[in-house]
């Protein structure tokens, strides 16, 4: 649990953080996005690289490897004192978090081997993530507020040694039955098609339908078509493509990258809530904590549901009542008022739970045991992929609805006019050169402009949570509710216990 909540804790205290930083380091816009994309794109391209070495050297061993980097990259941005310093050190961050999210759901799969055993930890696991992305802008808005904005990164060390401290005693060490070496031609075109592909569509979403991004995404595709026909020669692949294969585990990943995608409108509940509602960015996480809090609770209990019945109910019925609170998303008008707006968030997020929970675990339940940190690796970089595409088509829809819907006064200045009719930044940026009746105006349009965009995404996103309920109930059927442990399950998990105190001792890699 303690990593999990410090990588979620990381990644979401840095964008509270940013506005400081540019300040006070003077970065330029494109060194601040290089901040936030460079973890982004160290993650997503080394997922499947740590998971497979994590099989192959041990996932406790490779957790420590990562946390003791998480800890130094973090101190080195805190005092980081240029911002090409600070970028180097989130790309350490991101090349240490890449690391720590496999391992952490490979040793799950390694200690609870009773299927009930392994839906509870990993719905728990989920749970902190989930937590941890809630609760990180309002603890890092309240350590830039006390100290200065390289406390917002220190708050992992402390963490860190604590996760070391107790998992040396309590995890248990293991990995695969194979131990043959990294392919590293295959590294190196897994790393160029997951980084192309993202970078492509966080071209997408900023530039729109570009050469760049259009190009980037081309060479991923490109290398990732390369790489799946080097890993069906090679004898011991650095990716076992035969996984893809199983139903169970294809559909959670198809699952997992739509729950990505949908994402995507939460860009403009935020934009929202800062433009038409004018709340400040730690006010703003503050009322999306009920609707993550409520995701926290539903997490936990989906487990229990799916005893009874089939888990692709669960999660079908849980998808149809996110698409059900998106849908109250249209029913937000622009005078700020929160009630509904609140709703229909809460509502989604109770949706969101059962896919959360089970997700990754009907994933790693369709692995083999010697593949967990493949396919833990997989499961991650499916749902980066499917945030990174969720911000690019959600994100470019929804600007395209903003342009399409604000009506600007035609006395405005030109440069005043494109400003504002591209964006909700734009306007603002520019509003302070008018006077103060055609400001108020402007300001009118924009909000409309900016709760039309919301309403727009929000069906989108309902339209695309419909159809992942008719995968999921069409393709995960066929998987029976948990029910009670069965002997196997039991003797499965037997297997790999610890020993007792009294037992001679091994090494680890040995018992398990």
């Amino acid at each position: 649990m303690l990593p999990t909540v410090l990588v979620a804790l990381d990644r979401s205290i840095l964008y509270l953080a940013l506005p400081h930083i540019g300040a006070d380091l003077h970065a330029s816009s494109v060194e601040q996005l290089w901040m936030t994309d460079i973890h982004d794109f160290m993650i997503a391209g080394l997922l499947v690289t740590m998971g497979t070495l994590g099989d192959r050297i041990g996932r406790k061993r490779l957790l420590f490897l990562g946390l003791a980097g998480f800890a130094g990259a973090n101190l080195l941005a805190a005092y980081a004192t240029t911002p090409e310093m600070l970028i180097g050190a989130r790309a350490l961050v991101g090349i240490a978090g890449s690391t720590i999210m496999p391992s952490t759901m490979a040793l799950i799969s390694a200690m609870f081997r009773d299927r009930r055993q392994h839906m509870t930890a990993i719905a728990v696991w989920m749970g902190c993530f989930t937590a941890g992305s809630a609760v990180g802008p309002v603890i890092g808005a309240g350590l830039i507020e006390e100290f200065w904005w390289g406390a917002a990164f220190l708050i992992g060390v402390p963490v860190t040694l604590l996760a070391v401290l107790l998992g040396a005693r309590l995890l248990p060490e293991h990995r695969g039955a194979t131990a043959a070496r990294i392919d590293l031609p295959s590294v190196v075109l897994s790393l160029a098609a997951i980084l192309s592909v993202v970078y492509g569509l966080k071209q997408l979403s900023r530039d729109g339908a570009a050469t760049t991004s259009l190009l980037a995404m081309v060479l991923g595709v490109l290398c990732a078509a390369m790489f799946v026909r080097r890993q069906r020669r090679l004898p011991n692949p650095l990716l076992d493509v035969r996984l893809f294969g199983n139903r169970a585990l294809s559909s959670a990943l198809v699952l997992t990258l739509c729950t990505g995608i949908v994402s995507g409108t939460i860009l403009f509940v935020y934009l929202y809530l800062q433009s038409v509602a004018g709340l400040s960015p730690s006010a703003t996480a503050l009322w999306l904590l009920p609707s993550t809090l409520t995701t926290v609770v539903v997490i936990q209990v989906a487990p229990l549901l799916v005893r009874r019945i089939r888990p692709a109910y669960a999660i079908g019925i849980g998808l149809v009542v996110q698409a059900v609170g998106y849908l109250l998303l249209t029913g937000v008008d622009d005078s700020g008022d929160l009630g509904m707006l609140v709703t229909g968030s809460v509502i989604a997020g109770i949706g969101l739970g059962p896919l959360a929970a089970l997700g990754a675990s009907l994933t790693l339940q369709a692995a083999p045991p010697d593949k967990a940190g493949s396919a833990a690796s997989l499961t991650e970089t499916a749902g980066e992929l499917g945030i990174a595409l969720g911000v690019a088509t959600i994100g470019l829809f929804g600007a395209a609805v903003y342009r399409n819907t604000i009506q600007l006064d035609p006395g405005l200045p030109p440069e005043v006019a494109a400003a504002a009719g591209d964006s909700a930044a734009g306007a603002f940026s520019v509003a302070g050169s008018l006077p103060t009746d055609q400001a108020q105006r402007l300001f009118s349009e924009v909000f409309g402009a900016v709760t039309a965009s919301l309403h727009g995404t929000a069906v989108a996103s309902a339209a695309v949570a419909l159809a992942a309920a008719v995968v999921a109930v069409t393709a995960l059927r066929h998987v029976a509710p948990v029910g009670r442990s069965s002997a196997g399950d039991a003797a499965a998990a037997a297997s790999t216990a610890l020993p007792r105190q009294d037992a001679p001792m091994a090494r680890p890699d040995r018992v398990s």
